[in-house]
C-alpha cells in the first residue's frame, strides 16, 4: 500500500482563509476482482488551518509520490478514497478536506467518490 510517510508538509502560507484544490488526472489503480488497470482523477480540496494554528499544507511533489503508490495496489474505488483522505487528514489536519475520486468508465458505468473530513462548506 501507498506510504503515508511520504506525505510532506509546509507551513500554510496565510493568515486569511485559503480553500486549495488539487488534481490529479493520472491516478491508476488495480481492480482487485480482475487485475485490470483502473483509472481515474482524483481533487483534493481543503482549507488549511492558518499557521499561527499550526496550518501545513501538503508539497505536491510528495503527493505525487504518494499517488503513485497505488499504481500496482488491487483496491476498490471506495478504498482508495477513504485511504487518500484519511492519511491527508492525518498529514494536514485542515480545517476541512473533501477527495473526491472520479473513475473512467467500465462496463457503461462510471463512478465518483466523495470522502470529508471536518465541515466542509456546501
Amino acid at each position: 500500500m501507498p506510504d503515508a510517510s511520504l506525505l510532506e508538509v509546509f507551513p500554510t502560507p496565510a493568515e486569511s482563509p485559503l480553500v486549495i484544490e488539487h488534481v490529479a488526472e493520472e491516478f491508476t489503480s488495480l481492480c482487485p476482482k480482475t487485475g485490470h488497470p483502473d483509472f481515474g482523477t482524483i481533487h483534493i480540496r481543503f482549507q488549511p488551518r492558518p499557521p499561527s494554528a499550526g496550518g501545513v499544507c501538503v508539497e505536491l511533489k510528495s503527493l505525487k509520490l504518494y499517488l503513485q503508490g497505488f499504481r500496482n495496489e488491487g483496491i476498490f474505488y471506495e478504498a482508495v478514497t477513504d485511504r487518500i483522505r484519511t492519511d491527508l487528514a492525518c498529514a494536514m489536519r485542515p480545517a476541512w478536506l473533501v477527495v473526491e475520486t472520479h473513475w473512467r468508465g467500465r462496463g457503461g458505468i462510471r463512478s465518483v467518490v466523495r470522502a470529508t473530513h471536518g465541515a466542509a462548506p456546501g
